[in-house]
């Protein structure tokens, strides 16, 4: 038996929507096939975009989209994809694959996309092979509303109207496939090319966002807010938020594993990666506290997720993989995770939202299958734009060997806007169900509602057998006065909604 702790009248900060962010790049098959198939093609689409992905988009609520990469966001150039499609430049895209890029999906396929969805955009502008200038046109391109050479290009391209930019990221990973920059290097720079991203309209301002640390280089984000931060703290340093990338990777670079034929080590491992998260945001976190004490800058978690060897027969530079409930137990300790740091941690975008890493959708011409990690989004979605409250878990490690133990229970709770509370809970054991017994303070429990991801590690779904793991209701709990048991199954993540 295990205590869950929670009071609901503590509330710690509020969880963004923008936690549950999602990430595409032209990569593979994630935007052309994936999202993308073109006005003239037989799959259901509405300006070439899938109908059935955006459905199910809309349906886990997602929040924001980041696009266009990622390492191809800094050998795009923003021209090449804009005006006739037939006019449009091909390039070859030397970092995935080596495929032929014909600019079909650009600027204003991606907003359109966004709109279908409802969701936030979160541009990447390219620092490592882009000039000032390009940057510059571009957000004119996209945001002013008045008479300019870009503005007016976007007119003659047909959207008399102003878009509005919400996230823009001023390069990505500028210490590796970026540009292999240098912190100081890349520091003014950030500080040059930020000056002209500008608001040109006093109802939209531009998000901006600084390329942060990969995994533990915490070296890059202290000498970046020194730069950036400590000569101009009352502007923010010139930026709203920096971003922090970590991949879960069960045993290094160059032999990441199966997604499908993993042992019952490799499931520890694997969460033992997933969980060393919180080691990476909390080093950040004391970094960005040390310039900036008054949190007035958001961590952008905007790349996370497994990274596994692609799958058997597939390009390796599309880096496609399937999915399964050990996806589903790291996606739902490092939603936790992100809630429980939300104090600091503004938004998060897992890798990548269809046919690449760690996806929520997969597709295979006119079929489409939702994967684990969907099913934990659409329960998680329950703690957008709540708050998050005091809560604490007794906890065991558990594991096969001392190097690869983890807690077994993972949890994070929120009050939402109607009062209700929700709780989610991973259990990363493998083969042993836990009882658990909630205790709220100075609360009394009026309903409850519970779902539930669980199965077999390596059940996953495919295109044969499209629903052999999805969402499902949950009832193996029982509640008196301000007391709640349940029982979490082996390798499940449990969301319970609580009326109080």
């Amino acid at each position: 038996m295990f205590k869950l702790f929670i009071n609901p009248k503590h509330k710690i900060s509020h969880i963004n929507p923008e936690l549950q962010g999602h990430f595409s790049e032209h990569l593979g098959r994630c935007i052309y096939e994936g999202i993308y198939v073109g006005e003239n093609s037989d799959i259901p689409n509405t300006n070439g975009i899938r109908n059935d992905v955006v459905e199910a988009l809309k349906n886990i609520k997602v929040p924001v989209l980041r696009w266009p990469g990622g390492c191809f966001a800094d050998e795009y150039h923003w021209k090449d994809g804009i005006g006739p499609k037939e006019t449009r430049k091909k390039m070859i895209n030397t970092n995935w694959g080596g495929v032929l890029e014909d600019n079909s999906f650009g600027t204003h396929e991606f907003m359109d996309l966004c709109e279908q969805i409802g969701c936030k955009n979160y541009i990447n502008g390219n620092v490592g092979s882009g000039t000032v200038q390009e940057m510059s046109e571009w957000v004119e391109y996209m945001t002013f509303d008045g008479v300019s050479p870009m503005a007016d290009l976007r007119k003659a391209n047909g959207h008399p109207d102003p878009w509005k930019v919400d996230y823009f990221g001023v390069g990505n990973e500028n210490w590796g496939c970026g540009g292999n920059m240098t912190p100081e290097y890349y520091a003014n720079l950030y500080r040059r090319y930020q000056t002209f991203v500008k608001d040109y309209n006093a109802d939209n301002h531009i998000y901006k966002i600084c390329c942060g640390a990969d995994g533990y280089n915490f070296d890059w984000t202290d000498v970046v807010m020194d730069i950036c931060f400590r000569s101009q703290p009352k502007f923010h340093g010139f930026m709203d938020g920096i971003s922090l990338h970590y991949y879960t990777i069960t045993h290094d670079w160059e032999h990441k594993g199966s997604a499908l034929d993993f042992t019952d080590k490799e499931w520890y491992m694997t969460l033992t990666s997933a969980l060393k998260i919180e080691d990476a945001i909390k080093a950040q976190e004391c970094i960005m506290d040390k310039y900036d004490k008054a949190g007035n800058i958001g961590m952008i978690v905007d790349e996370w997720g497994t990274w596994f060897d692609v799958e058997p027969g597939t390009n390796p530079g599309f880096l496609y993989q399937q999915n399964t409930i050990r996806d589903a137990l790291v996606a739902g300790v490092s939603l936790n995770i992100f809630n429980k740091h939300s104090k600091r941690v503004k938004m998060a975008n897992i890798a990548q939202i269809v046919n690449v890493l760690q996806s929520v959708i997969l597709t295979e011409g006119d079929k489409m299958i939702l994967t684990p990690t969907y099913h934990v989004f659409d329960m998680y979605k329950a703690h957008q734009d709540a708050d998050l409250v005091e809560s604490f878990i007794e906890s065991e490690m558990v594991g096969l060997e001392d190097e690869y133990k983890v807690p077994n229970l993972s949890e994070s709770v929120s009050i939402d806007k109607d009062g209700k509370l929700q709780i989610t809970v991973a259990n990363l054991s493998l083969d042993e169900d836990y009882s658990i017994d909630a205790i709220l303070t100075d609360s009394e429990i009026r309903s409850v509602k519970g779902e539930i991801v669980s199965g077999e590690i390596h059940e996953h779904n495919t295109f044969t057998d499209t629903d052999r793991v999805k969402k499902c209701a949950y009832e193996e709990f029982r509640a008196e006065g301000g007391k709640l048991n349940f029982i979490i199954p082996a390798a499940s993540v449990l969301h319970l909604e609580v009326e109080i």
